[in-house]
C-alpha cells in the first residue's frame, strides 16, 4: 500500500550557514511519500546556492520577499497536498526516521489529528542545551501551561490536513508563538494530540534565534496568545513576575546613572559613543544626550 504523503514546509530567510544540514535531514529520512517545499524570503547569503544545490528532490521552491515567517509558512501549506503536514525551520532538523515514527503513530492511532514526540535544543557544539518531553496528554488546559512545562518542541510534530483545516492557518500577526497560537485553535477545535516518548528532532540554539536573540518578547508573545484564547488565570502569573523582574531592574539601573561619578564619567564616554555603532545602540540614555 501506498504511504500517506508527507508534506514538509521549510520557511528560511538568510539562514545558509544551517539550512544545508535542514535539508539533509528532511531527504536522508526515506519516508516513501515525501513532499518537500522551501520558502525563502529572498534571502541575500547563500541560502539560495544551497537550496538550487537540492531542488531536483524538492517539490517547490521560491525566493522572493515575504512578510515574514508566518506568512512563508501559510505560503507553503497552500502548495501542499499531503495528508500529514508540518513545518520545519531551517536551523532545526529531524533525527533519522522521525516521519516514519510520526506516520506510525498516525497509524495506531486514527483519531489523532496531531502526533508529538519528544525534541532537544542545543548548541553550535552539538551539546545538549534542554530536553523537551511533551506532557503525556495534551489538552487546551495543558497548553495554557506552555510556560510553565507544558511546550513541546515544534519540529517534533505534525498534523493532519483535517486538522490544519479545522483550525485555519498561520495567524501571519505574530511573529513569535506562531505554533502556539495554531495548537490552542486546533485544541479549542477538538483536535485530538497524541504523544510518544520517541525524540524525533533537535532545534538549534544560537544567537540569531527568535526563541533566543528574544527570550522575553517570546514569554510575552506565548502570554498574550494564551489570554486571548482563555488562559489569562495561568497567564497572569507570568506577566506578574515579568513585570516585577523588570520592576527591580529599573530601580536598580536609576540608581547607577545617576551616581555623581558615572555623570562625571559622562563627557569621556560619550566621546567614544559614535553613533551608528552597534554598542553604541545600547547606551544609557544620560551617555547620548
Amino acid at each position: 500500500m501506498t504511504s500517506p504523503k508527507f508534506t514538509v514546509v521549510t520557511p528560511t530567510y538568510n539562514q545558509g550557514q544551517f539550512i544545508e544540514k535542514t535539508i539533509d535531514s528532511v531527504l536522508s529520512q526515506g519516508y516513501p511519500n515525501l513532499e518537500f517545499i522551501i520558502i525563502d524570503g529572498g534571502s541575500k547569503d547563500n541560502t539560495v546556492e544551497i537550496i538550487k544545490k537540492y531542488e531536483r528532490h524538492l517539490t517547490y521552491w521560491v525566493s522572493e520577499p515575504d512578510r515574514g515567517q508566518s506568512h512563508a509558512i501559510n505560503k507553503g501549506m497552500t502548495k501542499a497536498t499531503g495528508d500529514y503536514l508540518t513545518w520545519l525551520n531551517s536551523d532545526d532538523w529531524y533525527l533519522p526516521g522521525a516521519l516514519q515514527q510520526m506516520h506510525e503513530l498516525f497509524a495506531a492511532h486514527p483519531e489523532a489529528g496531531m502526533v508529538v514526540g519528544e525534541g532537544r535544543i542545543v548548541d553550535q557544539t552539538g551539546k545538549e542545551v534542554l530536553h523537551i518531553s511533551p506532557m503525556p496528554e495534551i489538552t487546551l488546559a495543558t497548553l495554557y501551561t506552555w510556560l510553565n512545562g507544558g511546550n513541546f518542541l515544534q519540529p517534533s510534530s505534525a498534523y493532519t490536513r483535517r486538522a490544519w483545516e479545522v483550525a485555519g492557518q498561520i495567524d501571519e500577526g505574530i511573529h513569535i508563538a506562531l505554533d502556539l497560537d495554531l495548537w490552542l485553535r486546533m485544541a479549542k477545535a477538538g483536535v485530538k494530540f497524541v504523544t510518544t516518548d520517541a525524540l524525533l528532532s533537535e532545534a538549534l540554539s544560537h544567537p540569531q534565534a527568535k526563541t533566543t536573540a528574544f527570550e522575553d518578547l517570546m514569554r510575552l508573545d506565548c502570554a498574550l496568545v494564551i489570554i486571548r484564547h482563555g488562559g489569562e488565570h495561568v497567564a497572569r502569573k507570568t506577566l506578574d513576575e515579568m513585570i516585577t523582574r523588570y520592576s527591580w531592574y529599573r530601580r536598580n539601573y536609576e540608581a547607577i546613572i545617576s551616581n555623581p561619578l558615572l555623570k562625571m564619567l559622562r563627557p569621556i564616554v560619550k566621546r567614544f559613543a559614535k553613533p551608528g555603532e552597534y554598542w553604541s545602540d545600547f547606551v544609557p540614555p544620560w551617555v547620548k544626550d
